[in-house]
This record gives C-alpha cells, sequence and structure tokens, in this order.
C-alpha cells in the first residue's frame, strides 16, 4: 500500500514538473509585445493581428529569446493594450483640478440620508452637471484613469 501511494506522488510530482517547465518557454506579455512591434517595424507582419501574433509567437512552443526592438523605439512609443505588464509602475493617484472648475465644498444636504460614498458620489455628480451645462469643466470627464472630475471631486469631499 505504501508503494502504491509513493508511485502515486512521484507521477504526480512529474506531470507537475511537466506543467511548470513548458511554461518556462512562453514569453512575458512585455516580450512578446516588444517582439511584434520588431515585427511591425520591419514590415514582416504580413497583415498578422496581435492576436494571432500573441498565439504563435509567443505562446510555449515559440521560443523564448525576443527579437530585440530597434535602439530607441521602445523608449520613444506609447503604451499600448499589448503593454499591460506595467506592474512596476505605480498608479497616478492625484490628479489636478484645471482652473475655473467648481467643485462643491461639503456634501449636498438632500443626501443626508444615503451612505457618506453615496453621498459624495451624487454631490459631485450635481456639481458636475452644473458645470457641464455652463462648459466650465475644463477638459475634465466624469471618470478618468489618473484622475477624473468625480476622483478629484470625492478626495475633496473626504478632506
Amino acid at each position: 500500500m505504501i508503494k502504491l501511494a509513493s508511485i502515486g506522488t512521484a507521477i504526480a510530482l512529474g506531470i507537475g514538473a511537466f506543467t511548470f517547465a513548458s511554461h518556462a518557454n512562453a514569453l512575458t506579455m512585455k516580450e512578446c509585445s516588444a517582439k511584434y512591434k520588431a515585427a511591425q517595424t520591419a514590415n514582416s507582419l504580413n497583415g498578422m493581428k496581435w492576436n494571432d501574433f500573441r498565439k504563435s509567437q509567443c505562446g510555449t512552443d515559440a521560443a523564448a529569446a525576443p527579437t530585440a526592438p530597434a535602439a530607441g523605439d521602445a523608449k520613444d512609443e506609447e503604451p499600448t493594450m499589448a503593454n499591460t505588464d506595467n506592474a512596476a509602475e505605480p498608479p497616478a493617484t492625484t490628479a489636478k483640478a484645471p482652473k475655473g472648475v467648481v467643485f462643491p465644498s461639503k456634501v449636498s444636504a438632500k443626501y443626508a440620508s444615503e451612505s457618506p460614498g453615496k453621498a459624495r458620489m451624487h454631490t459631485c455628480l450635481d456639481q458636475y452637471k452644473a458645470n457641464k451645462a455652463d462648459n466650465s469643466l475644463g477638459g475634465l470627464t466624469w471618470i478618468k484613469k489618473g484622475g477624473g472630475y468625480y476622483s478629484i471631486c470625492n478626495s475633496k469631499l473626504k478632506s
């Protein structure tokens, strides 16, 4: 019985090692993106889209060494959807309001029966709509990554 259990354990470990070893050959999303951009620059994609390229060139069957982009290409380009490996970059948490944009100074009394978060949101939304009607948003949108009107207004009302 002990021999059978140890054989089962050995088989399970062997399968686990094979599974993890096969993923070691796959390129990271960042490496794959660099390889795709290099192929784009060299005009060697032949109409291939990102998802097709990723599946054929960056999967477990693809070579682990990425094609290096030409010098200066990666520094000058804007980040794309393909480059989703931005874990090292902290998200922008504070945004400054453009001049002339009006924010409420306190939570509106008509939202006193709501939770504090909803009361702040509705108060900010009322002022946002008033600013939008007056065309005085200064380019702000309601929600934007890195700080839209709601984010700025909510932090002002919290403090």
